[in-house]
């Protein structure tokens, strides 16, 4: 009984959900974000809807004004009858695990349109199911119709560059102080690229960071696409046209040069990572359960050796088929 209510409210949220209702696409994320039990049936639900949104990664450094330069993106895409979707990664709370930046902090302009949705991800320390989560709000956001989703990342480390991979066009914000371009090419962030900014342009060194970025890109190999290396100043506005302009270029690209290998990849590596993710979170609900109380009493304790517990588990069918049938969706 307690299961067929649990779907009938998932059917029902679901019919919101394809009605274009705000507030169920928000209760989805949040149970996609807290890892519900029916987290992967939503998006296996959702996902013949998707594929539609163009997907805009922001990232770089701290204090490079990547926030400024969302909001002047988000205005010239509602100027031009876009509807948007910002997907903000933040640093968590160290007291509740939130994001400490909220949504209509970073972006009050805009925050009251009905065609933008903002939404913060808290990064939790946890960088698998971070890249996990963005990867399934990314779904959702985009098989609710919105015509661009940004990311923007609060760093430059491995989880930012990992969600960056969810991107279709990656955005990478310098600025001219302390070197910003050696940083980039330290953090890997020259490679994920395919358009680099300069911002806050009006100040002393931006040319320098300009010609090295751009005598960066001529050092590529390969004959694809070429990363442009633009100038803007967020603040004031000056640069965004050009900078939109670029990335519908290089939506443009993609379009006409489909790398089918790549994609093949791409979706193979896909498969792997929710194939593994659905054990992990199977195992993890059914092992917290009464029936394998002892076994972790064990491991917990220090008395029993979780190496030999899991081939013993994984060696034993009967038992592996049990684990798997007790963590399915209830």
């Amino acid at each position: 009984m307690h299961r067929m209510q649990a779907e009938d409210r998932l059917e029902q949220l679901l019919k919101s959900f394809t009605n274009h209702d705000r507030s169920a696409l928000a209760r989805l994320i949040t149970r996609v974000e807290n890892r519900s039990p029916d987290a992967s049936a939503i998006i296996e639900r959702i996902y013949p809807m998707a594929g539609h949104a163009h997907v805009v990664g922001i990232t770089g450094a701290p204090g490079a004004g990547k926030s400024t330069l969302v909001n002047r993106l988000i205005a010239e895409y509602r100027a031009a009858g876009k509807t948007i979707a910002i997907l903000a990664i933040d640093p968590s709370s160290p007291f509740s695990g939130g994001a400490v930046l909220g949504d209509r902090v970073r972006m009050t302009d805009h925050y009251k349109d009905s065609q933008v949705y903002i939404r913060s991800l808290a990064s939790r320390g946890s960088h698998g199911g971070l890249s996990r989560a963005a990867r399934e709000i990314v779904k959702l956001l985009d098989a609710f119709g919105h015509d661009v989703i940004i990311i923007e990342t609060v760093g430059v480390g491995q989880t930012e560059l990992s969600i960056m991979d969810l991107a279709d066009t990656t955005v990478v914000v310098t600025v001219p102080e302390g070197g910003d371009s050696v940083q980039v090419m330290k953090a890997g962030l020259n490679e994920i690229a395919d358009i680099f900014v300069v911002n806050k342009a009006d100040r002393e060194g931006a040319d320098r960071v300009k010609a090295e970025l751009q005598l960066n890109v001529h050092l590529r190999s390969g004959n694809g696409w070429r990363p442009p290396v633009l100038m803007t100043q967020a603040a004031s506005g000056e640069g965004i046209a050009p900078l939109l302009a670029a990335i519908e270029r290089h939506r443009s690209y993609l379009a006409e040069h489909v790398d089918e290998a790549h994609e093949a990849e791409r979706r193979r590596r896909e498969f792997i990572e929710i194939f593994s993710a659905e054990l992990e979170d199977r195992a993890r609900r059914s092992l917290n359960g009464l029936g394998r109380a002892r076994m972790l009493t064990g491991i917990s304790a220090g008395t029993s050796n979780p190496y030999r517990e899991a081939r013993r588990m994984i060696e034993d069918m009967e038992a592996l088929r049990a684990l798997l049938a007790d963590g399915r969706e209830n």
